[in-house]
């Protein structure tokens, strides 16, 4: 099965305008996360899908000159640009994963893409966040591309169209989910947060990566940053408030398998 990685990416954040290309340890962190996805074994391709705006033409330029693959699709239809970089690509495999984790495990991805494989005609949805259990911000959705043609097709509500695997994940008496916990048994999905949202966030994973980045081993684990916060707690501390905050937030009305203890809000939003 041809297994295409596709990260979304875009500059026109509402919070942190432009995070995609914010300096992270001598690259941008776009190429970080690219690189780190990429570390992945079991996947074909990695394609960056940004939007037709003319603000992302950066993130283009930025690809095409870094040898990145990269389409261009609908600004705020996820489920549409998704589907038509999948075709374009030849995916018969489809994994989602946001560029806002830039300190993603390769290791999980493969673990997922690995249980996904192992499962494939048990499932039509795979992934380690239904319910969540490793640190935010190693989100990996998996789904064949039927599937994903069924959402394209289907999916009416905008934040189904906004956020791609609601309408499969919110329909479990129509479609067969599949969730890869985390190995350990433990659950630090509201406690630990490794993906960009904030300023807090961008100061967060910039000390991480000063700490445990070198030419040497670019590629460090989510245990090596689990250590680290063990050994220096100042560095959980920068975006510690922050813990637990997504978007589930503004749709609890809305999302009937997801609860309120499956979000935070924001300080300033508290």
């Amino acid at each position: 099965m041809n297994t295409v990685i596709v990260i979304q990416a875009r500059m026109g954040s509402s919070r942190l305008a432009g995070k995609v290309l914010l300096p992270l340890a001598g690259k941008t962190l776009l190429e970080r996360m690219v690189e780190r996805v990429s570390a992945a074994k079991l996947a074909d391709e990695v394609i960056v899908a940004t939007t037709t705006n003319t603000d992302d033409d950066r993130i283009e330029t930025l690809c095409l000159n870094a040898g990145i693959n990269v389409f261009r699709g609908h600004p705020t239809d996820l489920i549409d640009r998704h589907y038509k970089a999948a075709l374009e690509y030849r995916a018969e495999v489809v994994v989602k994963i946001p560029s806002d984790c830039p300190l993603i495990d390769p290791a999980i991805i493969d673990r997922v893409l690995q249980y996904y494989f192992d499962n494939a005609a048990r499932f039509d949805f795979v992934s380690n966040l239904h319910p969540a259990t490793y640190p935010d911000g190693n989100d990996v959705e998996v789904m064949p591309l039927p599937v994903l043609k069924k959402a394209w097709f289907e999916a009416a509500k905008d934040y189904e169209r906004e956020h791609l695997t609601p309408f499969i994940w919110e329909q479990p008496e129509r479609f067969r989910i599949g969730n890869v916990e985390w190995e350990r048994g433990l659950d630090y999905s509201m406690s630990h947060r490794f993906t960009i949202d904030y300023p807090e966030d961008y100061r967060f994973i910039s000390k991480v990566y000063d700490e445990l980045c070198s030419e040497e081993r670019p590629i460090f684990s989510m245990e090596d940053i689990l250590l680290l916060l063990l050994e220096k707690p100042e560095i959980y501390d920068i975006n510690a408030s922050f813990a637990g905050v997504n978007w589930y937030r503004n749709h609890l009305m809305d999302l009937k398998t997801i609860s309120a203890s499956q979000t935070n809000f924001a300080p300033s939003e508290a």
